[in-house]
């Protein structure tokens, strides 16, 4: 792992209706945050969906501006999974890393905030300090940067947390590529991570926290989540670890193969898998 990356933080889904997304998001049984605004600079806001020690973040853009346009081209081709945040516990000291180690395209440390309705009724503010990697290439079509936590206690709130289906933590993020051997050693070394390929699964593990990466197929991809020739192919499958798995048998919509509960959501599977 490179320096100062801590695995796994988040991923970004950008959406191109962001109320309409947090509501299908509450029917599948999430606790999903209040609107989050964004500065003018950024011009997006944000819904985020907190478990234990990581989360998944729902983007949209309310006015166009330069830095959001790579989001604004990736949703011409329909909401998904469009950016992996990875944890560092020192946005200017990982930069730093990124470029000695020469990735000269590399931007940063960017720090914004923005404000939090608290769990006591008060207002607070969520701050963070972020970097990015060059936009491009981008492993499996998802742009990475790091995310460094200034505000932690007021982004991971208590009632935030807890969710109807179970979800406690991102256990793995499937990605579907046409060349999943060529997008994985990429991920794996703009993270400075091995790609281990078995049974046409290539996967980026993380270390020592978060969920793994997986690239696979659409094939592969189709026969494990058990879609037939009628469904649209996703962009990706979000696997989420719960305590037991029939805390989602109400929200899932289908079940993979290997009894996989599953429901269809802004471009991906999400599914609830026990364990991890």
């Amino acid at each position: 792992m490179r320096d100062h990356i801590l695995g796994l933080d988040h991923i970004v889904i950008a959406v191109s209706d962001l109320a309409a997304s947090a509501e299908r998001w509450r029917s599948l049984g999430f606790t999903v945050s209040p609107r989050g605004l964004h500065s003018d600079y950024l011009g997006t806001a944000n819904h985020t969906i907190m478990l234990e020690d990581d989360y998944i973040e729902l983007l949209g853009v309310l006015t166009p501006t330069p830095f959001n346009a790579p989001t604004r081209a990736f949703l011409d081709d329909g909401a998904g999974l469009e950016r992996l945040a990875m944890r560092t516990d020192d946005a200017a000291a990982g930069l730093a890393a990124l470029l000695r180690d020469g990735f000269a395209e590399s931007s940063g440390p960017f720090e914004f905030r923005r404000p939090v309705d608290l769990d006591d009724g008060r207002t607070g503010e969520a701050g963070f300090r972020i970097f990015q990697w060059p936009l491009t290439p981008a492993p499996g079509g998802a742009r990475v940067f790091a995310c460094e936590h200034l505000t932690r206690d007021t982004v991971w709130l208590p009632s935030l947390v807890r969710h109807h289906n179970g979800a406690r933590a991102l256990k793995r993020i499937e990605i579907v590529t046409a060349d999943p051997a060529a997008e994985a050693a990429l991920c794996g070394r703009l993270l400075a991570l091995p790609a281990q390929a078995s049974g046409g699964i290539h996967a980026v593990a993380m270390a020592p926290r978060g969920a793994d990466l997986l690239f696979l197929d659409a094939e592969t991809f189709g026969a494990r989540w058990g879609l037939t020739a009628d469904d649209a192919m996703p962009r990706c499958g979000v696997v989420m670890a719960v305590d037991d798995a029939t805390s989602a048998e109400g929200f899932a919509e289908r079940a993979a193969p290997g009894g996989l509960r599953w429901a269809r959501v802004d471009g991906a599977l999400l599914g609830w898998e026990a364990g991890g």
